[in-house]
């Protein structure tokens, strides 16, 4: 199913007002090759740029949630760069170290379950659609059918 772009806009923009970030320049772009995300966003903070990037080709059951979340992802950015500078400056940037690797991977689990939890509930409280099961669905199919 394409993305309706319509729709697409209309959640940015109603999603950038209600996160406070109207001083940001925010574009969209409907991603046409194959790619393993539903969404992410590019975020030049010098020039307080960002670009929401849709997937066309993943079954999207809930364009509004994947909007909020990368707009949280943006909202959360300055804390998301300085924890990231943090972990480097303590652990270094050698990929190979395990410390390091523990840290970031600690890192990124908690920016995505906060940004989740926080999609979830901004959801909740517009009155929007019930956010995307697929994956606890996916995970429930695989357990019962082994």
């Amino acid at each position: 199913m394409a993305v309706d772009a319509v729709k697409l806009n209309e959640y940015l923009r109603k999603w950038q007002k209600v996160l406070r970030l109207q001083d940001w320049d925010i574009l969209y772009r409907i991603i046409d090759v194959e790619w393993r995300k539903s969404g992410d966003i590019k975020i030049d903070a010098d020039n307080k740029m960002a670009m929401v990037l849709i997937n066309n080709n993943a079954v999207v059951s809930n364009l509004e949630e994947i909007i909020i979340h990368e707009l949280l992802h943006l909202k959360l950015w300055g804390l998301d760069q300085m924890i990231e500078g943090y972990v480097n400056m303590v652990f270094g940037l050698d990929s190979n170290d395990c410390k390091r690797d523990f840290a970031m991977d600690v890192f990124f689990k908690e920016l995505e379950s906060t940004v989740e939890d926080l999609t979830k509930g901004y959801l909740e409280s517009s009155g929007g659609d019930k956010p995307c099961t697929r994956r606890l669905e996916k995970m429930i199919k695989e357990e019962i059918e082994k």
